[in-house]
């Protein structure tokens, strides 16, 4: 049987990598095989039949009665066969009593369906209570996430309008000054996707990251940039073998249609010929262009897209070349000073999203606090980033691009904070706070003297251009911190390329709401609202009766990391009235799992 399963998984790979945009369908007598070992990310239907021939001939007809099963869509998994037969019973009940006139049999028929429903529902939570003992945490998940109808966003666009793909590939392709259209016809794909052939707009390097070469430099860093340490870089085979071995089976696979199972199982195999590959890639600085081809999925940023920025791209890029820039990144990482940048927070070891909003807070409070007459200016800028995409069911013709940092791969987050480290405040009375893409302009008035401020803005103005960046006008915010209510102040309005910068009263900073009064009533409000939502999946587990420990992981999993998101930053200064409405939803859940569980302020003090 193994060497069966072997011949089949050989054999659709084959046709997966040929036609990566169909549907595949696999019939045959696989009852007592196990198609997860040959093909996981297929799921495997059975159908029992009381003969050798599910379907036979008779005199030209079959019978569907006896040889045909209705399957409904999105089955629950703890529909079994004993539901099966009393929805059946209660059926032939139903149709007895309205030829007879006595539905009492359809009744106890209907009573039955219920019982049947409730101790199939028991076994169930039974079995998941075992998987939850075993430590099998995905198939554990998968089975809570049924129950309780707990699903993700929409990870992908569907469409069959081919024009949406290419209007979106030319959108994201927008900010490259030559980039070539080659002539590729579309063809269809399967899932959420329109696909490029390279990249519908991707950077002809999936390593760039505006501008950076393939070799993770660009040439605004070869002369002005941070000190690195000068060694090269050579790639040995037990870096490719520890790599290859970390691949995570279940992730899409690329363009190229190597998937990470093929690593993973033939790592010894493969190891030594890639680790060649790589080495020639970095002595000659070029990227093999199979590497670099990508798929790009447009992500919806909120339920209903209005404009084509409301889609987020996603780049699906090659399992090799993930591998690569893993040992690319490592060595990048391992090279740059930790001094360098000390206002960037992300994709650096012990900083995190509560750092960078805690520095902001502790540098606005401080200057508040020095002069009664001070008040702080807050700029949010919001970036036009080079990228690229795919859509719908079709696919969009092919773009060729030089800049970007394609979102999804390794290497853009790492060369785009390298990329923009000279982006630092001129004046002493400014900082400019980063977290990627995400940068605070922050300045610290006094003497209703704004002439620093406005440089600042100026410069950074300048700045972008300069490297290949453009600023989004529309969705750049200002945000005025000013805690004196005796005096009248006319601030001076933020203009960039002519446009007024719109001022607002709160914004939503790295999933944290802050106001201009600084209080936290809007954020804490927001997060009670979403934590009382996801109280009602709570219940549906408590109906299965589950032990209170798994109800309690999901509570931990799912309602607690919502009320503890970034609280070291806020709850010290929240209300009594805001921390009492998020402990109400504490206390709703210890009532649906029956059991205590940590309250607010003693998981914000530890």
């Amino acid at each position: 049987m193994d060497t069966a399963l072997c011949e089949l998984h050989e054999a659709l790979t084959q046709f997966q990598a040929q036609h990566r945009d169909a549907a595949l369908i696999v019939v045959g007598d696989f009852n007592s095989a196990n198609l997860k070992r040959a093909v996981p990310n297929l799921s495997q239907h059975r159908v029992h039949g009381g003969s050798s021939r599910i379907y036979w001939e008779t005199g030209g007809r079959h019978d569907p009665k006896n040889h045909h099963q209705e399957v409904f869509p999105n089955p629950k998994p703890w529909v079994d066969r004993t539901i099966r037969e009393a929805l059946n019973s209660r059926t032939a009940a139903y149709n007895a009593g309205i030829i007879s006139g006595n539905m009492d049999e359809y009744k106890s028929a209907a009573y039955g369906v219920r019982r049947a429903v409730r101790e199939a529902k028991l076994r169930y939570g039974k079995k998941l209570e075992t998987q939850f003992q075993q430590s099998g945490s995905r198939s554990l998940w998968q089975g809570l996430r049924t129950i309780t109808d707990y699903r993700s966003p929409p990870s992908g666009l569907m469409s069959e309008d081919e024009s949406l793909a290419n209007e979106l590939n030319t959108f994201f392709a927008r900010f490259e000054a030559t980039s070539s259209s080659a002539n590729a016809s579309s063809t269809n794909v399967n899932g959420a996707s329109a696909n490029s052939a390279n990249a519908n707009g991707a950077s002809a390097n999936s390593a760039n990251a505006n501008g950076a070469s393939a070799n993770g430099t660009s040439s605004k860093m070869i002369g002005s940039g941070p000190t690195i340490e000068q060694r090269s870089l050579i790639i040995t085979e037990s870096d490719v073998r520890r790599v290859f071995k970390r691949v995570n089976t279940r992730k899409a696979m690329g363009p190229d249609g190597i998937c990470g199972r093929v690593l993973k199982a033939c790592t010894d195999q493969l190891a030594p010929v890639f680790t060649d590959i790589f080495n020639l890639s970095l002595t000659l600085g070029i990227v093999p262009s199979s590497f670099k081809r990508s798929t790009i999925v447009p992500v919806p940023k909120k339920p209903r897209p209005s404009d084509l920025s409301d889609y987020r791209p996603v780049t699906l890029t090659s399992v090799v070349m993930k591998c690569f820039e893993k040992l690319v990144r490592d060595f990048i990482t391992s090279s740059l000073p930790a001094s360098m940048d000390p206002l960037q927070f992300a994709y650096r070891h012990n900083r995190s999203t509560d750092d960078a909003i805690a520095h902001l807070l502790h540098t606005t409070l401080t200057h508040l606090d020095e002069g009664r007459g001070n008040y702080v200016k807050m700029l949010f800028v919001d970036y036009n980033r080079p990228q690229s995409v795919r859509v719908g069911n079709c696919a969009s013709s092919t773009l060729t691009l030089s800049t970007g940092a394609p979102q999804g791969c390794v290497l853009s987050p790492p060369l785009y904070s390298l990329y923009t480290y000279d982006c630092t405040a001129t004046s002493s009375s400014n900082i400019i706070v980063k977290f990627a893409d995400d940068t605070i302009v922050v300045g610290l008035i006094s003497d209703n003297d704004e002439r620093a401020y406005l440089e600042e803005i100026k410069h950074l103005e300048n700045w972008c251009p300069e490297n290949n960046l453009l600023l989004n006008v529309s969705k750049t915010k200002e945000l005025i911190v000013d805690c004196s209510k005796k005096q009248e102040r006319h601030y001076q309005p933020v203009r960039i390329s002519g446009t007024t910068v719109e001022r607002v009263d709160s914004f939503r900073y790295l999933g944290v709401h802050i106001s201009q009064d600084l209080s936290w009533s809007r954020h804490t409000s927001s997060l009670a609202k979403k934590a009382r939502q996801c109280l009602y999946h709570l219940r549906c587990l408590r109906d299965f009766r589950l032990p209170s420990k798994v109800l309690r992981n999901f509570y931990t999993c799912t309602i607690e990391s919502i009320l503890t998101g970034n609280i070291t930053v806020w709850f010290g200064n929240s209300t009594k009235q805001d921390r009492q409405a998020l402990q109400r939803v504490v206390r709703s859940a210890e009532r649906i799992t029956h059991s205590e569980l940590p309250d607010l302020q003693t998981t914000s003090t530890n």
